[in-house]
């Protein structure tokens, strides 16, 4: 019996990590990880009413764009933003008012498609990412296919709002500097101190080594940044990241109304691109070009 029980001890830490390995992937989702979850669009929700002892219903629903889901007999119940708990608060009290007495609401998340992540530059895969869960960046880079041996030393992430991130120059404006992350320490060095934990629609930049011979092009970033200026062309580098060299967005910036100045070999061609869009990744990110400039205009608020 001794021996049998030691052997289970021993077993005991690769079951642990057989258990957190499969959690990180989606395949088990640990109660408490399930309950601090905000909902968003497109998220899938998996909902039971039990009531009299006997279950009245089960069905999914799916959060719409406008943040709503179609609960069973009650209709629409606004859901963004909301836990698992709050949003089962707002089902069981017009249930009970009119429907049943002592009625128990059950919902389990079944996707999450609210959780989009965007990375670029120096890595084998880039694009859009949905997530199971909130990642770290090293989790992003490991969807990724990892990063590209001429990788620079450093990655950008990049937050929508400032109220995202702590390490803003200025929260109050609302535009949040980009986030640095030191590879070196991180991937090179194992300082689990620079795995930040990533939130929903960040974008990660990872520039190829700044060192590298790429000739004498350049691309220009001008406008409402925070440091326009001239910068070394890259292969990969796109329109989006440029800003995030440049320092981020200004205070007053229109993203939205982005501009990019292409000389042609038939003269010039102006491409408009929505940033905004790029961000929330509803629009591809463009590849630049050498010679490029791209303008970031003033709000008009």
């Amino acid at each position: 019996m001794i021996q049998k029980t030691k052997q289970t001890y021993r077993l005991l830490p690769a079951v642990i990590l057989l258990c957190l390995c499969l959690a990180q992937v989606g395949m088990c989702q640990p109660a408490a990880i399930q309950s601090a979850y905000r909902l968003g669009p497109e998220d899938v929700i998996r909902i039971s009413i039990v009531a009299g002892g006997e279950e009245q219903v089960a069905k999914e629903m799916v959060v719409s764009d406008t943040g709503h889901v179609n609960a069973p007999f009650i209709g629409k119940v606004d859901a963004d933003g909301l836990t698992l708990e709050e949003l089962e608060q707002s089902i069981v009290g017009p249930l009970e008012k009119d429907y049943f007495v002592a009625p128990q609401v059950h919902l389990q998340i079944e996707g999450y498609h609210s959780l989009q992540y965007f990375i670029s530059g120096a890595v084998k895969k880039p694009g859009m990412y949905e997530m199971g869960f909130k990642p770290s960046i090293m989790d992003l880079i490991a969807h990724a296919g990892g990063v590209l041996p001429e990788r620079g030393n450093l990655a950008y992430v990049i937050r929508g709002t400032a109220s995202s991130s702590a390490d803003a120059d200025d929260p109050a404006d609302g535009k949040p500097a980009p986030i640095k992350v030191d590879l070196v320490k991180l991937l090179d060095e194992g300082d689990m101190s620079q795995n930040i934990r990533l939130m929903s629609g960040d974008t990660i930049y990872i520039p190829l080594d700044t060192g590298l011979d790429q000739a004498s092009t350049k691309v220009y970033v001008q406008g409402k940044v925070k440091n326009p200026g001239v910068f070394n062309y890259q292969p990969g580098l796109t329109a989006l990241a440029a800003c995030i060299m440049a320092g981020g967005f200004d205070r007053f910036a229109a993203p939205n109304r982005a501009k990019i100045i292409r000389q042609t070999t038939g003269g010039q061609e102006t491409i408009d691109l929505d940033l905004n869009k790029v961000i929330s990744g509803k629009l591809p990110d463009l590849p630049l070009r050498p010679g490029d400039r791209i303008h970031i205009p003033e709000s008009w608020l």
